[in-house]
């Protein structure tokens, strides 16, 4: 007897639909991942936000191409071990239609 399995659909797929459908869950959910760019040792989770919401918004070929660097390159710099240039961040940012600003934080001691 073969019994059918239902089709699985993956956590990532299913979080790039959301985000490609919502641009305001877009927006906010880089805003909170962006927060982990100031932690070093969870600096990873930023990039591969960043990663995702560039696959929902054309693919990440789609958006190297639209940012002009090559595809490569954007993998590197949107992977867990990433370091991408301003210029990089900035085109990327671009690409999806968003852009980055500044807000207040928290002082470091002089």
């Amino acid at each position: 007897m073969t019994k059918k399995v239902a089709s699985a659909v993956s956590h990532h797929k299913l979080e790039v639909g959301e985000l490609k459908a919502d641009p305001e869950l877009a927006v906010e959910y880089l805003k909170a991942a962006m927060e982990s760019l100031d932690d070093p040792d969870d600096r990873a989770a930023g990039l591969l936000a960043l990663r995702t919401v560039a696959e929902a918004y054309g693919g990440l070929s789609a958006i190297a191409a639209e940012a002009g660097i090559s595809r490569e390159a954007l993998y590197r710099s949107l992977s867990p071990t990433g370091n991408p240039t301003l210029k990089t961040l900035l085109a990327v940012l671009k690409a999806v239609g968003m852009r980055l600003s500044v807000e207040p934080g928290a002082r470091a001691a002089a």
